[in-house]
């Protein structure tokens, strides 16, 4: 079953995902406290941030078209996808240092959503997406003077780096006023107005129709790939990684010329979009019991001459469903054998739950069905599967007193662990499995980098034996 670092997170088809990890809290773990995501990015020098909900996407302007009659910090207007937007120089709005562009080179930036439009942002450079909780938030201090205090939302420290957190709704307001009437802006910030000017210079220029705008065909593919990287991670717990990052380019592409042909935003809004990215990332009947054709698969892979033992470790089994479809398979093939699996989750209340598991059986492929028993609430199955699995909490980063064993079953699991758990796990299994022994990944996980592993030939993807 495949397995999700943190808290459990839905799926688009309802079922829940968790990781077999456990103990001391992580960087991973603190991913449930998070409330509060924001793009980063600077600005003459330091460093500033805009809730990630006012962004729909990062982009590299270039080429815009001047429009008369408006303050310099406005550098003109794009065409979004057939949208005219404006673009603003937040360094020259804020009176911050910068070094001019030449003519035609490209500008870091940021598409900004705001309730009644969009408007392009640009900054210095863009850096990446920070998730924090809310109450780390600090209110603003005079010390940030650089940019007025009436525009800037709170401050943040994160990674020993401190964060300028900018509300661009206040920002961009049209018509802000005090309790007098009078306009927030002063004589020299007043975007709002400066948009709306933007409009009437567009509108008079009767010779130049709006299509005459340039192209937004400068959103750079290699940024905007990092902020998905990055959103995944925030959003998801999911690490792009040499292990998965040929399926994510690949589903990058697809969502994003989907996504763009229904004139959505490519970048996500949300952690619902971050797993309707992923909906196609889950290996062959994730959550619920294997069926046939996959069960025939999996035997595929095992020997055929009987042996005397064989044993698995299967590494983030969440609710149990994999572990017992795995069950039912080696029985029904090596039943004289001792078969064993040792099924381990950090989600206690899945792990221990999953020994008493219930369900229908006419739910069950009919292989299934031999070793179930029924019950006043369901069917449960037989003691001859349920006695050759052992359900433990653990963490699959730690060490274990594990014997020896002929598979490793972790399929997914990789990809909800950064780099440097990647290595700890493969390690332990390596050091785990029998000489000749196999572990089994995600669908869409590759072990070819690794030194330990090599891939198996066969017709279920994610296969490899150790060196």
């Amino acid at each position: 079953m495949q397995t999700q670092p943190g808290n459990s997170v839905e799926s688009l088809a309802g079922r829940t995902i968790r990781n077999g990890r456990s103990g001391q809290s992580t960087e991973q773990d603190r991913v449930e406290h998070i409330d509060f995501k924001m793009v980063t990015f600077s600005l003459g020098g330091k460093d500033y941030g805009i809730d990630i909900m006012k962004v729909a996407e990062i982009a590299k302007f270039r080429n815009f078209t001047y429009v008369p009659n408006t303050p310099d910090f406005v550098r003109g207007v794009y065409n979004l996808r057939g949208d005219i937007i404006s673009i603003i120089d937040l360094r020259k709005l804020f009176n911050l240092s910068h070094d001019d562009q030449t003519q035609g080179e490209a500008c870091d930036g940021l598409i900004i959503r705001l309730e009644e439009n969009m408007l392009g942002v640009i900054v210095d450079s863009i850096a990446r997406v920070v998730g924090i909780s809310r109450n780390s938030i600090q209110p603003p201090h005079p010390i940030f003077a650089d940019v007025n205090l009436k525009y800037i939302e709170g401050v943040v420290e994160y990674n020993d780096r401190l964060y300028i957190i900018l509300d661009v709704e206040r920002i961009f307001a049209r018509e802000e006023r005090k309790a007098d009437d009078q306009p927030v802006f002063d004589d020299t910030r007043r975007t709002g107005e400066a948009m709306e000017q933007t409009k009437y210079a567009l509108a008079e220029e009767h010779a130049q129709p709006l299509q005459a705008a340039p192209e937004a065909t400068g959103v750079d593919p290699a940024l905007s790939f990092e902020f998905i990287r990055d959103t995944l991670s925030t959003f998801a717990g999911f690490y792009v990684s040499p292990v998965n990052e040929n399926w994510v380019r690949q589903r990058y592409e697809d969502w994003s010329r989907d996504r763009r042909d229904e004139s959505r935003d490519v970048q996500f809004e949300s952690a619902e979009d971050a797993q309707a990215f992923l909906s196609p990332f889950y290996s062959p009947d994730t959550g619920r019991f294997w069926s046939q054709e996959y069960c025939r698969r999996i035997r595929s892979l095992l020997p055929e001459s009987q042996p005397t033992t064989f044993f698995v470790w299967n590494a983030g089994c969440a609710g149990g469903y994999e572990s017992y479809s795995l069950a039912v398979v080696l029985v029904s093939k090596f039943g004289e054998a001792r078969i064993k699996i040792w099924a381990h989750d950090k989600d206690l209340m899945q792990v221990s739950s999953a020994p008493n598991l219930v369900f229908q059986a006419n739910t069950l492929p009919p292989e299934f069905r031999e070793y179930t028993v029924t019950g006043t609430n369901g069917s449960s199955f037989s003691s001859e599967i349920k006695d050759r699995i052992v359900f433990e909490y653990h963490d699959v980063l730690h060490s274990n007193s594990l014997p020896a064993v002929d598979m490793v079953l972790a399929r997914d699991l990789l990809s909800f662990l950064d780099a440097s758990e990647q290595a700890v796990f493969l390690e332990n299994a390596a050091e785990k499995l029998k000489s000749g022994g196999i572990i089994v990944v995600g669908e869409h996980e590759r072990l070819d980098d690794s030194s330990l592993f090599e891939a198996v030939q066969s017709e279920l993807s994610g296969v490899y034996q150790l060196r």
